[in-house]
């Protein structure tokens, strides 16, 4: 399917996922980012999604999150069910595009043309240690600053002032999804930079307080079952994935008995 804005989109129970291959959706986040990183022009913030199994299933239940991700510049694939459960729809998507993974290349480019992230998210000092690791792994990235996620409601505005006084050109929120996309969404007028996308549990992992899977079990998509193991407690969140398999299910079933 396609889409007003002329993208290649797939329909995944009602939620656009861009038809984009790993290298492909880095070109196309250099390319908003350096179409647009001077915001005082005028111009627009992008908002990138990396949306999973259980992020679909979040857009049918909440309209107004679904809106986000309808209103999102691009929409990748983060979850391999997602991938999995456009191709049983009679679609196709070309592969698995991992935030993180995404995010990593994109940093490299920040390196070598300047731009400068900011790190919101996570426990405090993690986003420290993270900006650390990630200047060490891509020589001459600048950080344009760094702020924990755990704050409230009071504290909303000394960090927002914060990001402004920095005015970076690409904001990393952690805060995990929901919330870190419906926080980028409200605070999307106010925001100084060219692209804000949620990254999860990123900064943990850049940090090294969380261990990724190892890659053969992301490449055969059995990261989740992986972090699953690492992360019992993430159980009740996993509940989501067998309900968006039979939902999928049930759409093929019953389209194909039309």
């Amino acid at each position: 399917m396609g889409s007003a804005s002329g993208r290649d989109t797939v329909d995944v129970l009602g939620v656009a996922v861009d038809r984009v291959t790993m290298l492909e959706a880095v070109e196309r986040v250099e390319s908003m980012m350096a179409s647009s990183v001077c915001r005082q022009s005028g111009s627009e913030m992008h908002h990138v999604v990396t949306v999973n199994s259980e992020m679909v299933m979040m857009a049918r239940e909440r309209p107004d999150f679904a809106q986000i991700l309808a209103q999102a510049s691009l929409v990748v694939p983060d979850g391999i069910g997602v991938v999995w459960g456009a191709r049983l729809l009679g679609d196709y998507l070309p592969e698995r595009v991992a935030g993180i993974d995404l995010m990593d290349q994109v940093l490299a480019a920040c390196a070598k043309r300047g731009w400068r992230p900011f790190l919101l998210g996570a426990a405090p000092g993690v986003a420290e240690q993270a900006a650390a690791a990630l200047q060490r792994r891509h020589a001459g990235l600048e950080i344009a600053g760094v702020h924990h996620g755990y704050f409230n409601h009071d504290e909303e505005a000394t960090v927002l002032e914060q990001i402004e006084s920095t005015s970076p050109d690409l904001l990393l929120v952690a805060m995990g999804a929901p919330r870190q996309e419906y926080w980028i969404a409200r605070h999307r007028h106010r925001l100084p930079v060219a692209l804000a996308v949620g990254v999860g549990g990123s900064l943990d992992v850049w940090a090294g307080h969380v261990t990724r899977a190892p890659r053969w079990m992301r490449e055969v998509g059995l990261e989740w079952a992986y972090r699953l193991l690492r992360q019992p407690r993430r159980i009740l969140r996993m509940a989501a994935l067998p309900r968006f398999a039979l939902t999928v299910l049930s759409h093929r079933f019953f389209r194909g008995r039309r």
